[in-house]
């Protein structure tokens, strides 16, 4: 199964996609880790992506298109994957949906988490709390002001990608303000599980 799981920051995307890579035997793609990972191989694409960020500049997309290429040949992704934190724009959604046609395929599922923005703010600060009480180092972004930012980013950039598979007929909506089992069990019926 291919997948793109979409939701603001502090949506449960991580949880979810963790939860999904037990249920279905398929990886999880972050695009961070496969740029880390591409760099520390060194490969042409990893040294032109180093390049890029060792200057401060903002890695382009067909740049992140190769590195998911590569990826998605890899063995452990022939079955499907789950991407999460990508596409973050309508052209980078526009690209993905150009690289699996060249490979003969497409997605399998679109699925957005929606939440309330205002609870996502409540959910960050419970993080935090937890995370200090448990003795743990608290993200450096993880603050109300961060975090608004944050979503303020995602509502201009990445929430247009939801409108453009919903246009597509392809996406589907899960409520992700319910219990964490709750959510896993209705992504699971968005998929026909």
């Amino acid at each position: 199964m291919r997948l793109v799981l979409l939701g603001p920051p502090g949506a449960g995307k991580g949880t979810q996609s963790a939860r999904l890579v037990e249920r279905l035997g398929i990886p999880q793609l972050s695009t961070g880790d496969m740029l880390r990972a591409a760099v520390a191989a060194q490969t042409p694409i990893g040294l032109k992506a180093k390049s890029i960020m060792d200057a401060g500049q903002l890695v382009p997309d067909e740049v992140v298109i190769d590195i998911i290429d590569q990826r998605i040949d890899a063995p452990d992704c022939a079955n499907g994957f789950i991407l999460d934190g990508f596409p973050r724009t309508v052209a980078q959604a526009e690209a993905l949906r150009e690289l699996l046609a060249k490979k003969g395929g497409g997605l399998d599922a679109v699925v957005e988490l929606v939440v309330d923005e205002n609870a996502l703010v409540d959910r960050m600060r419970k993080r935090v709390e937890e995370t200090v009480a448990a003795g743990k180092p608290v993200r450096a972004d993880d603050n109300p002001e961060s975090f608004k930012t944050r979503l303020d980013a995602y509502r201009k950039q990445t929430a247009p990608v939801s409108a453009y598979y919903a246009e597509k007929g392809e996406l589907k909506r899960v409520d992700g303000m319910q219990a964490i089992d709750d959510v896993s069990a209705a992504i699971d019926k968005s998929l026909g599980r």
